[in-house]
């Protein structure tokens, strides 16, 4: 008998020898009454772990773990029992990596299995933990490293193998693969920690502490090679010191979770390594992306002969494009002649658009004075009388309006600019709607909300990011343009090293000469699998759980006193924006004190989050509104329980502020 509170204690006493012999002799059978009734800490629960984990080192690999949680509702508390078997998988996939595994298995199959000896045996009257073993090499004895992984080395040396041992290097495939299979089970186990609600978001560090290094990670660049163990500590300590943007109670950024088969997807491109330039080295992709383009654009409302596009690295790129092809449109001339070849322009976006229509301007040597701020109404949409008069008063000083930015979602309020409305304004003065759907272009896979971009299907180019509501992995945004032609001809310089005039194949797929960019990588194939795994009906499924989120949250706000909308109408999108308001602001009367001590509040609180690491939540100013929690939801994995933990934990920090 090994009773596991007596390693437990041990442990506790950093006495971390086990005895192995006894347990290779005995096999392991703990009676869970051994166990002290009161695992209840995250330390006891952490010891307890460690030494199931120490035990199984000196076991022979199993290849089958059934495990049950009845006695474990015994002697943990309930609400541990998830954390406990999440961490105890955890420990057999790095142990092991991907195992079979059977939950609630019943006990009367277990019986009529044989134990042999070696085998994991954690017994009680009820229910229990078989561990079935593989034919591992004895503990000590070299293992195999093939590539099949039979017989592999749950823990092999790599502390004298370095990255010249690895493919390409005559007879490297063992090590290869051995290599990797450690590094999957390190990405592995980090997804499942992601998903835990339990485990902390980010383990937050100061620049200045990581610069110095932090426990053996150093940031600083070597002059000579560090072996491949180092190289995996290297991969753990930065996935330890990160942020988890796939966990369910991240809200900090418009886009978070991770889509499994969009990493897939990634991983494959990765793999691929090409280039999305030509045809020749990218044909596969090249296709993909041109069947996704005109599938967004189709969706968009646009005929099978318009549309053309591109996937960017990024919204603001795309938003940059949407502005170059518009005064290429109306002034080809610049393409050769620059800056000389134009009148003085102007264009007009809302005032809560995103930064990227001024940044654009400034690139594009327009200058952001020539970006006219069209005022909104109280819900962060534009006002289509406004736009109006700005167009006739910017005429009026002698500019020359050519381009209208309208959006659909923007970052802070989630509004919907009146679509329509702008177009016919657009119309009338025959300028360039441009729609930047980067946020709320995801809406459109939605037959409940498709209805909040209206009038989408007139714009002459359309920004439209899927690594926001639909959960591709970061990054992938495609400009959408209506004119078929115009962006190769905005762009294109006929590089002859790489744009040849005589190929073998139809040179229409070599798009590179469509883009600004020479290398371009591939965004579109993890979308393209995605959309094949859910169909369009699933990201619509998954747009209309995120916007659930978000009206659960609002209704739970209008019911508390201790926090304030700052839109008292449902949210269009999934944002809602909100004050906590501490005790000891509730009593003062609206005023300048108040605003001054609310402004504060908002900041000290996200300090504590960050520093506690239990969730992730933005914060800003905007207009007249002091600093103000913004909420976004755009990861299918966030539950209303997660919803009512985030109001809990801004409580629990902020009450005594």
């Amino acid at each position: 008998m090994a009773p596991l509170a007596q390693l437990v204690s041990s442990l506790k006493a950093r006495d971390h020898s086990p005895d192995y012999e006894m347990v290779h002799q005995a096999g392991l059978t703990c009676d869970y009454s051994e166990l002290p009734h009161h695992i209840s800490t995250e330390e006891e629960i952490d010891g307890l772990l460690l030494a199931v984990e120490l035990i199984l080192k000196a076991l022979p690999k199993p290849t089958l773990v059934t495990m049950s949680r009845s006695s474990l509702d015994e002697y943990c508390p309930v609400e541990q029992v998830d954390s406990i078997q999440s961490k105890a998988l955890a420990v057999l996939e790095r142990l092991y990596g991907p195992l079979e595994v059977r939950q609630n298995y019943d006990d009367s199959s277990v019986e009529s299995q044989v134990v042999s000896e070696g085998d994991i045996k954690v017994d009680d009257k009820e229910d229990r933990i078989i561990g079935i073993p593989s034919n591992e090499p004895p503990v000590g004895q070299k293992a195999d490293l093939g590539p099949s992984g039979a017989g592999q080395d749950p823990h092999p040396d790599f502390s004298q193998i370095y990255s010249k041992d690895l493919l390409p290097t005559t007879g490297g495939e063992k090590v290869t693969c051995t290599f990797l299979q450690e590094l999957f089970n390190i990405l592995i186990g980090y997804i499942f920690k992601s998903n835990e609600r339990s485990s902390k978001i980010l383990d937050f560090h100061h620049p200045h502490q990581l610069k110095d290094g932090l426990e053996g990670f150093s940031l600083n660049l070597p002059d000579h090679p560090e072996p491949l163990e180092q190289i995996l500590v290297d991969c753990r300590d930065t996935l330890k010191y990160g942020v988890k943007t796939g966990h369910p109670r991240f809200f900090n950024q418009l886009s978070s979770g991770l889509d499994l088969v969009g990493l897939a997807g990634e991983w494959l491109t990765s793999t691929a390594n090409t280039n999305m330039f030509t045809y020749e080295v990218s044909p596969v992709f090249l296709l993909i992306e041109e069947v996704l383009l005109r599938k967004m654009q189709s969706i968009v409302g646009w005929s099978n002969e318009e549309g053309d596009g591109i996937f960017c690295p990024g919204g603001a790129v795309s938003n940059l494009y949407s502005m170059l092809v518009a005064r290429y449109a109306l002034y080809p001339d610049v393409k050769t002649k620059g800056m000389n070849a134009l009148p003085r322009l102007a264009l007009f976006t809302s005032e809560h658009s995103h930064y990227s229509v001024r940044q654009s301007a400034a690139v594009m040597g327009l200058g952001s004075d020539s970006v006219q701020v069209v005022l909104c109404d109280e819900r962060g949409k534009m006002i289509p009388w406004e736009l109006e008069s700005s167009i006739m008063e910017a005429k009026s000083k002698g500019l020359v309006p050519f381009y209208v930015n309208a959006t659909a979602g923007t970052t802070v309020y989630g509004a919907f600019d009146p679509l329509a409305a702008i177009a016919d304004v657009c119309d009338r003065h025959q300028l360039w709607l441009h729609v930047d759907a980067a946020w709320g272009g995801g809406l459109l896979m939605s037959r409940r909300h498709r209805v909040k971009l209206q009038g989408v299907e007139r714009a002459s180019s359309v920004t439209w990011n899927p690594h926001k509501m639909m959960g591709a992995p970061l990054q992938c945004s495609a400009i959408l343009l209506k004119k078929r032609g115009l962006l190769q001809e905005c762009n294109q310089l006929c590089a002859e090293y790489l744009f040849q005039t005589d190929k073998h194949y139809d040179m229409s797929y070599d798009t590179g000469d469509k883009t600004i960019q020479c290398g371009r990588r591939v965004d579109a194939f993890k979308l393209w699998l995605m959309w094949k795994a859910k169909g369009s009906e699933g990201f619509g499924s998954q747009v209309n759980k995120c916007l659930e989120n978000a009206e659960y949250l609002y209704k739970q706000l209008q019911r508390r006193a201790d926090f304030k909308l700052v839109l008292e109408s449902k949210p269009e999108h999934s944002n809602v924006c909100f004050w906590y308001i501490p005790p000891s602001l509730s009593k003062l009367p609206p005023g300048r004190e108040r605003d001054q001590r609310l402004h504060k509040v908002a900041p000290q609180i996200k300090a504590k989050l960050v520093e506690e690491g239990t969730t992730m939540i933005g914060y800003q100013p905007l207009g007249s509104n002091v600093n103000f929690f913004r909420c976004v939801f755009s990861n299918p994995a966030t539950q209303q329980e997660d919803v009512d933990f985030l109001l809990e934990e801004i409580a629990r920090l902020g009450c005594n502020l």
